[in-house]
């Protein structure tokens, strides 16, 4: 598949904005075979004092940019060109549970994407006992079947909800009401894949999205999405879940980045100084293209 995506976001201040500094993680990524971004570019308003690119940790692209002052409003907008294809996975290869640990032991890797890194808790995925039990119940004899049974699960406990939580809502909160949006499925389903040792990684990016039957896709209806990436062994690596939907995610999603929960991957982080509020928009469009 071919997409066009474009993302606006908005930040509009009621008093004039400092200066501040933030990190933009927006655009998709190169990853393998599966996905290739052809082309790509963030565009900021106003233009920052200063722009510079890099790859984090995990591998991930991100803009900074720095400002003087923001007298209005602060504009990003990105857009690109991405070629995805639906990965092939080893599941018959997954490491049995029993055995995972030994797999571990004999990876020595410590790369960004190394599963060592994704095995302990972390900022937004704490430990958590009720999702330990959750976890429990749900565990098969293969990881792969173990985070299909989560994935499923999750989908069938929790019910998705746009206004019942924000960035900020604790995952314990959310677990405990069964509700919540794409952030909190994929934080509660981290959790509980760590606590039977197996690594997992948030994921965030883009989804596309098919209207209704008879109805037309609303311009800029799309939004970022996040799922989940579980270390399946040696063999099979690396398999991608979206608990919100109950897929093993396939050609509709596009990758932006990898961490071990939404605090390593935000689509922005940083600080602007300023007196007043402030509110934010978004709009996505993930177009397929014929």
């Amino acid at each position: 598949m071919l997409y066009d995506i474009r993302l606006t976001m908005r930040f509009d201040y009621s008093g004039l904005a400092g200066g501040g500094r933030h990190a933009i993680r927006v655009l998709p990524q190169t990853i393998g075979a599966h996905q290739r971004l052809i082309a790509g570019h963030v565009d900021v308003d106003p233009v920052p004092r200063e722009r510079s690119a890099r790859v984090d940790f995990f591998g991930n692209p991100v803009t900074d940019c720095a400002f003087d002052a923001i007298p209005d409003d602060l504009v990003y907008t990105a857009q690109a060109r991405v070629e995805r294809t639906a990965p092939s996975y080893a599941i018959s290869d997954s490491v049995s549970l029993a055995d995972l640990r030994a797999e571990l032991d004999s990876d020595r890797t410590l790369l960004g994407r190394s599963p060592a890194h994704f095995l302990n808790a972390s900022a937004l995925v704490p430990p958590h006992a009720g999702i330990r039990d959750y976890a429990r119940e749900h565990s098969a004899r293969t990881v792969f079947d173990t985070a299909l049974s989560l994935n499923a699960a999750l989908y069938k406990d929790m019910r998705y909800d746009a206004e019942a939580t924000d960035v900020d809502t604790p995952l314990a909160e959310a677990f405990e009401a069964r509700h919540g949006v794409c952030q909190d499925f994929s934080h509660i389903m981290i959790a509980a894949l760590r606590h039977l040792g197996i690594p997992a990684a948030y994921v965030s990016g883009y989804l596309r999205t098919i209207p209704p039957a008879g109805e037309e896709r609303l311009e800029g209806a799309d939004a970022m999405h996040a799922w989940v990436s579980a270390w399946c062994g040696a063999k099979t690596g690396w398999v991608e879940f979206d608990p919100t939907n109950d897929l093993v995610v396939g050609a509709d999603h596009i990758v932006v980045g990898y961490g071990r929960d939404y605090a390593d991957v935000p689509p922005v982080r940083g600080v602007i100084r300023t007196a007043g509020g402030q509110t934010a928009t978004q709009a996505v469009d993930v177009l397929p293209l014929d």
